[in-house]
């Protein structure tokens, strides 16, 4: 190719940053998956990622509330899935809910997310995973604030990775910088 300029960063991964991505692309033409197939798993993954989010995503694992990275970070940014790095949710919509997870009144896009039934332990509540990767994040509930729709994502801070505001351009989340910014306005 003549003339050819690379793009900045931000711009990087288009495809795989925007799911839909352009219109007049066919993603049922992509040899390769833009994400990994759900259900992810062995050796690899656990050594990627480390045992405790290793079960967190693909054993439907807790860990421990009050304990863990996220329930008390309230910088600004972006939590995406450790295991592909979907963007789920930003700080904007993430509040304090006392019950010692972070916990989110909506995601960044309803369609990154799947809902199951659980029943474990007795209870019946809504499991949250990753559409693409099939992580499992957590549960939603309808405890909420209501002003903000009344919901409550329970995600396990080991099922995310957060990016500072600051550092989303360099790790190519630039672009949902201006849902941050429209949040805030």
């Amino acid at each position: 190719i003549k003339n050819y300029v690379p793009a900045e960063n931000y711009h990087q991964d288009y495809l795989t940053k925007t799911p839909g991505g352009y219109c007049h692309v066919n993603l049922q033409l992509a040899k390769e998956p833009l994400y990994p197939s759900p259900g992810i798993a062995g050796e690899d993954l656990r050594k990627r990622i480390g045992d405790l989010a290793y079960r967190v995503t693909q054993e439907a694992a807790t860990e421990q509330p009050f304990n863990n990275a996220y329930d008390q970070e309230f910088r600004r940014g972006i939590y995406v899935d450790l295991v592909d790095g979907r963007p789920l949710f930003l700080s904007t919509d993430k509040y304090d809910s006392g019950c010692g997870w972070p916990a989110f009144s909506k995601p960044i896009r309803e369609s990154f997310l799947d809902y199951e039934k659980d029943t474990s332990f007795g209870m019946e509540r809504v499991e949250v995973r990753s559409e693409a990767a099939g992580s499992h994040l957590g549960h939603v509930f309808n405890d909420g604030p209501q002003d903000q729709g009344g919901l409550r994502y329970c995600i396990n801070s080991a099922a995310l990775r957060f990016i500072p505001y600051e550092e989303m351009p360099a790790e190519g989340y630039g672009l949902y910088q201006v849902f941050l910014d429209e949040a805030e306005d």
